[in-house]
């Protein structure tokens, strides 16, 4: 099963209180209540999204942490980088990635083709989107929208 990790799912949360009020500067403890999240969890996350360019800090007794900009330009792909690294469905979906059957495995460009295409997916979801509630299909079966993807031949 892929999924991202509960500290990836928690930092978003923690960015979407944030999108609701982006010119607010909300304290860690503010958020942790605003998210219903333990304090040192919100703590643990505030560290790598600052880091990333994602939140801006401020110190002194009315300190706290807003974005660092709009929600609509802030991807969900920006933020599991910031907590998880460089996306990679397989290791040898990274770039730089060494592996000792790479000359005759027919499998890789295939990985880096569906990881091509859930980075995109990715990149095409803002932090402001995440505000919104999910669109109701048509038949209200919840139906998920399908994604086309044609993987490359060998």
């Amino acid at each position: 099963m892929l999924r991202v990790t509960r500290l990836t799912d928690y930092a978003t949360v923690v960015l979407t209180v944030l999108a609701a009020e982006p010119d607010r500067v909300l304290s860690a403890a503010e958020l942790a209540e605003r998210a219903g999240l333990e304090a040192p969890t919100v703590s643990k996350l505030l560290k790598p999204l600052a880091q990333a360019g994602l939140l801006e800090a401020f110190r002194g007794a009315h300190g706290g942490y807003r974005l660092s900009r709009p929600p609509e330009e802030i991807s969900l792909i920006a933020i599991v980088e910031a907590m998880e690294g460089p996306l990679a469905m397989t290791e040898c979906s990274l770039e730089d990635a060494s592996c000792g059957i790479a000359s005759q495995c027919t499998a890789r460009a295939n990985w880096r083709r569906i990881n091509d295409i859930v980075a995109d997916a990715l990149r095409g979801v803002s932090l402001a989107q995440m505000l919104d509630a999910p669109p109701h299909s048509e038949s209200g079966s919840g139906a998920h929208k399908r994604i086309p993807a044609r993987l490359a031949t060998a």
